[in-house]
């Protein structure tokens, strides 16, 4: 069942970041960006639909994605602890935007040579959404970083917020991994690490040394928020099992 874990671990990945980016609607700090980090958000739970979908088929237990999805307590989901973390401010958003998506973009160009007829479907959609995911986020990050004395600080207390959980993004649980199908997360760090500097040397922000890593997300410890988003998340679906549009 390895390709079943490593299908959740994605799929989680995408639904809890494009949950706590559809929790800007109304909010974001201008029309545009409210316009374009729902958008963001249904790029990622679009992805989230079909790797559910595929992770019940291949599981053969009746799942489907919304089994997935909405039945599930947090002590069962796989994501990093990366996409779970609160919105915080602006900064902090399109910071964690950016991390997410400089992984998840060469990670589907990999997927793109899968044997699985599948994976190679989902990822020749969501590479070109990771690609303006990353020109978006990476924009703003540029824009904060080398702004004024107040942006420039508050996206480097980003980076020192949120920079300890990237380290999970390269790493797969026990159950999921040697799965021939999907890519090997590892190799995808030094294209990530070309990404991330490049941003980084035109924001004029400073990576820091991260002694110790916060993770534990792909053995399903989580904080507390993720408790908090997915009660908030699940309680139509719960509170009327069964229902459809």
């Amino acid at each position: 069942m390895a390709l079943f874990e490593a299908l959740l671990e994605l799929a989680d990945d995408h639904l809890v970041l494009g949950h706590r980016l559809s929790e800007w609607c109304g909010h974001a700090p201008m029309l545009e960006e409210d316009l374009a980090l729902p958008n963001m958000a249904l790029d990622l739970i679009g992805t989230s639909r079909t790797l559910y979908t595929y992770a019940g088929e291949v599981e053969g237990a009746g799942r489907d994605e919304d089994a997935l999805a909405y039945l599930r307590d947090e002590m069962e989901y796989r994501n990093c602890l990366l996409v779970e973390r609160p919105n915080g401010d602006f900064a902090q958003t399109m910071l964690r935007q950016l991390y997410f998506a400089a992984f998840m973009e060469p990670y589907w160009k990999a997927a793109l040579e899968s044997p699985d007829e599948t994976v190679r479907g989902i990822a020749g959609k969501a590479v070109k959404e990771m690609a303006y995911h990353i020109r978006h986020a990476g924009e703003w990050v540029i824009r904060l970083g080398d702004g004024t004395e107040e942006s420039a600080r508050r996206m480097q207390e980003a980076v020192e917020e949120l920079h300890r959980y990237t380290d999970e993004l390269f790493h797969s649980s026990a159950a999921a991994r040697g799965v021939d199908a999907l890519p090997d997360r590892a190799a995808i760090r030094p294209e990530w690490d070309r990404v991330i500097g490049e941003i980084f040397a035109e924001a004029r922000l400073e990576i820091p040394q991260v002694p110790f890593p916060q993770q534990g997300g792909r053995e399903m410890q989580h904080g507390e928020a993720l408790g908090h988003m997915l009660a908030e998340m699940q309680v139509t679906h719960r509170a009327h099992p069964g229902a459809v549009w």
